[in-house]
C-alpha cells in the first residue's frame, strides 16, 4: 500500500510517500481502507520531533480517518466488511481503572494513532473494532475525516472539564484552528456567549458566520483589553486556550473571579510565565484536557451526523501532497480542517 512517513525528524520534506505492506488485522482489530485523513497540529508536532516524546521511525503520520471496514479480525462483532466508519484516534485499553469509570483519556496506556503508533497517512489502517464509529450515507468521507480530533477535543474542554451553562461568556483563542472552529459551534450549541480571537479579516468573518457573538483580530488589537471592554472588566466565564506561552498570561487574567482555564495543547510553547496571584487570590481553575471518552466520541458525533455541529474544511489534497498540507497549516493561513484524499 501507499503511505506518507517520516525516516527522520524535520522540516516538510521529511514526508515520503513509501510503499509499504498493508496491516492485517488481529483478534479484536478492524482493517479500514482509508478514503480520507485530515491534517492535525499534532501531524506537525511529530514530523518536527518533540522535546521528551520519542518517536520510532519510520512512522506513519496521521490521527484522523474515514473509510470502508475492508476486514475484520476475529470475535469482532461489532463492525463488519462495508461498513462506512470514521475512527475514534485516541486508544485505549478497555480495562485499567480509567477505563472502567469511562474516562478512557487517562487510560495508563492511552495513545494516539500517529504518534504512538502508525497513523492514517495510508491506504489501509488497523484500529481497534471499537474505535470505529459508523457514518451515515449523507456524510461524506472529507467531512468524516475532519471531525474526529478536532471536535472530541473541543467537546471534552468544554461540555465535560468546563461545564459551559447557558448564558457563560466563553473566550475562544484561535477561531481558525479545528478546535477553534469545533468550540465555536460546541460553545453556541450549550447556550454560551462566544468571544473569539482571529489573526485576518478573513478568519474574523468565518468566525461570525459560525456564530461568534464577538470577535477580536489579534493582530490589530490587544484581545486582553477587548475583553474587558466587552464583559464590562468582569472578564469571561470560561477560557479556551490551546495556544500556550504567547497567550497564557493573557488568559490568566481574562477570566473572571471563580473563571476557568481549559487547556489541550501549547502550540506556542509549553513553558509560559504565570503570575500564580491570579490563580489562587481570584480562585481560577486550570483544567487539563486531552481528547476524551469513547462515550465523548459518539456524544459529539451523534451532533455531527444530526447536523448541530459540522466540520469545517478550508481544502483538501491528494494523499501525495501531504507535505504540501503541512506547509499551508504551518503558514497559518486556513480556517478550518486541511483533508488529504486517498
Amino acid at each position: 500500500m501507499r503511505a506518507v512517513r517520516i525516516h527522520e525528524h524535520g522540516g516538510p520534506e521529511k514526508l515520503v510517500l513509501d510503499e509499504v505492506p498493508a496491516p492485517l488485522a488481529r483478534s479484536g482489530e478492524a482493517l479500514i481502507r482509508v478514503r480520507a485523513a485530515s491534517v492535525n497540529h499534532l501531524d506537525l508536532f511529530v514530523r518536527r520531533g518533540m522535546p521528551g516524546v520519542r518517536v520510532d521511525l519510520p512512522r506513519i503520520l496521521g490521527a484522523d480517518a474515514a473509510g470502508e471496514i475492508e476486514a475484520v479480525g476475529p470475535d469482532v462483532t461489532s463492525v463488519k466488511p462495508g461498513q462506512r466508519v470514521c475512527v475514534n484516534p485516541g486508544i485505549s485499553c478497555g480495562h485499567c481503572e480509567f477505563c472502567h469509570r469511562g474516562e478512557g483519556s487517562l487510560c495508563l496506556t492511552y495513545s494516539l494513532l500517529g504518534e504512538h503508533g502508525n497513523g492514517t497517512y495510508a491506504e489501509y489502517l488497523v484500529v481497534p473494532a471499537r474505535n470505529c464509529q459508523e457514518i451515515p450515507d449523507s456524510m461524506d468521507w472529507v467531512q468524516a475525516a475532519a471531525a474526529p480530533l478536532a471536535f472530541l477535543t473541543a467537546w471534552r474542554m468544554l461540555v465535560t472539564r468546563a461545564h459551559v451553562q447557558p448564558g457563560e461568556d466563553v473566550l475562544i483563542l484561535g477561531a481558525g484552528a479545528g478546535v477553534g472552529s469545533a468550540a465555536i459551534q460546541i460553545a453556541r450549541l450549550c447556550g454560551a456567549r462566544v468571544l473569539v480571537t482571529a489573526g485576518t479579516p478573513t478568519k474574523c468573518e468565518r468566525a461570525r458566520q459560525l456564530g461568534a457573538d464577538f470577535v477580536i483580530n489579534h493582530c490589530d488589537q490587544d484581545f486582553e483589553a477587548e475583553v474587558r471592554r466587552i464583559t464590562a472588566k468582569r472578564g469571561v466565564d470560561v477560557v479556551i486556550d490551546y495556544v500556550g506561552k504567547d497567550t497564557w498570561a493573557k488568559s490568566l487574567r481574562c477570566a473572571r473571579r471563580g473563571g476557568r482555564i481549559v487547556t489541550c495543547g501549547a502550540t506556542t510553547g509549553f513553558d509560559p510565565v504565570e503570575d500564580l496571584r491570579h490563580i489562587f487570590y481570584r480562585q481560577i481553575s486550570i483544567l487539563g484536557s486531552t481528547m476524551g471518552s469513547p462515550e465523548e466520541f459518539r456524544a459529539v458525533m451523534s451532533c455531527i451526523f444530526r447536523g448541530r455541529l459540522r466540520p469545517v474544511v478550508y481544502r483538501t489534497f491528494p494523499l501525495e501532497e501531504a507535505a504540501a498540507a503541512h506547509r499551508l497549516l504551518e503558514s497559518r493561513e486556513p480556517f478550518g480542517k486541511l483533508v488529504l484524499v486517498l
